[in-house]
């Protein structure tokens, strides 16, 4: 069996668990308050006092482009429309079902969020998840991150990943 097809049969099973939990594998919709861009572009200046004044509440979606798991918490950036929002998930927050449900996610899957903003320690701009909705499974995984889609011709052939992780490419479109 080849690399490809172990890891659809991986992700298959990754999706019949995510079932189980009581999330549907493919929702019809998803009610959000803002895009990421829109997020982006109202709050990347305000500081950490200035989101927490009045907390800034909302419900946004996008797909996994980077995820982090550390003990009972973790971090993803959500991508749509090629701008990043990184969330952050604690256990605490989402609950047992929900924190299952963080586990089960993987690179290119689509979620969608609800919370409130806040800024790390670090001084990113982040998104304190208190519910996750799983959108759809992503079955067959992205081109590596650093090394991307190297092959000219699976470029031409497959352009909707070329799309996907070469930002410079969509601002073409």
């Amino acid at each position: 069996m080849a690399l490809d097809e172990k890891i659809y049969e991986l992700r298959r099973e990754k999706l019949k668990q995510i079932e189980a939990l009581g999330q549907p594998a493919y929702p019809h919709k998803y009610e959000f308050t803002h895009t990421l861009p829109q997020v982006l572009s109202d709050y990347s200046d305000k500081t950490a006092e200035q989101l927490e004044a009045p907390r800034v509440n909302l419900r946004v979606a996008g797909r996994i482009m980077a995820i982090r798991l550390m003990g009972k918490a973790g971090f993803a950036h959500l991508q749509q429309s090629g701008q990043r929002l990184q969330i952050y998930v604690k256990k605490d927050a989402v609950g047992d079902k929900g924190f299952e449900l963080y586990k089960l996610l993987d690179l290119g899957d689509h979620i969608g969020v609800s919370g409130y903003l806040f800024r790390t320690r670090t001084g990113e701009l982040s998104v304190h998840v208190d519910e996750i909705t799983f959108l759809s499974k992503d079955l067959l995984p992205l081109p590596e991150k650093w090394h991307g889609l190297t092959d000219v011709e699976l470029r031409y052939r497959q352009r909707y990943l070329d799309l996907i992780m070469n930002p410079e490419v969509r601002e073409v479109f």
